[in-house]
Order: C-alpha cells, then structure tokens, then sequence
C-alpha cells in the first residue's frame, strides 16, 4: 500500500514511483504514489465486501442446473431434476444425487 494507516505517502513507493517516472518531480512522484496507493486501497476494500457479501449469500443454481445435471447423467447413467431447494453447493448436491 502507498500510505499507511495515517496517510503518511510509504517512502519506498516514491523511490519507485521516481525510478519509474525520471521526468516527475519529487512532489509529483509523491502524488502519483498516493493515487496509487488510493486504488489500492479501493481495490482491497471492495475485494474485502464482495468477500463478506458472497459469504453471507447462500450459492444458487441459476445458469449451473444443466452442467450439473449433465455431469449426474453422465456418471450416473441418469437423469435428474435440480429441485429449487437444492443447495447451491456443489459438493452438498453431489451426496444428495440419490434423492433428486
């Protein structure tokens, strides 16, 4: 990350920034390196909520019925429904097979 907890712009990442961009002034440098460091830090923030929303939500089945049920007739040698309240995971459904 670019800055740390109290904003403060990392040193090391300015040196990169200066070694990357020879034309940019030490002020410039910094700038660039807080920018960055912003994206980062946006970019782990979302990556931190998508993480927390997709584990609070339960998988479903929309658009993976049919691969699944393909893959039981194939191995299986039959056909299956997925019911509606089948669970979306994969592994769950698969030892439950014998009662779709």
């Amino acid at each position: 990350m670019a800055t740390d907890s109290a904003g403060a712009v990392e040193p090391a990442l300015v040196d990169v920034v200066t070694r990357a961009v020879p034309s940019a002034s030490p002020d410039e440098a910094a700038a660039i390196a807080v920018a960055i460091g912003a994206h980062v830090r946006d970019s782990e923030r979302a990556a931190a909520a998508a993480a927390t929303s997709s584990a609070n939500e339960e998988p479903d089945w929309e658009g993976r019925e049919w691969t699944f049920a393909g893959r039981i007739e194939a191995t299986q040698q039959r056909t299956i429904r997925i019911r509606d309240d089948a669970p979306g995971d994969e592994w769950t459904a698969a030892g439950r097979t014998d009662r779709m």
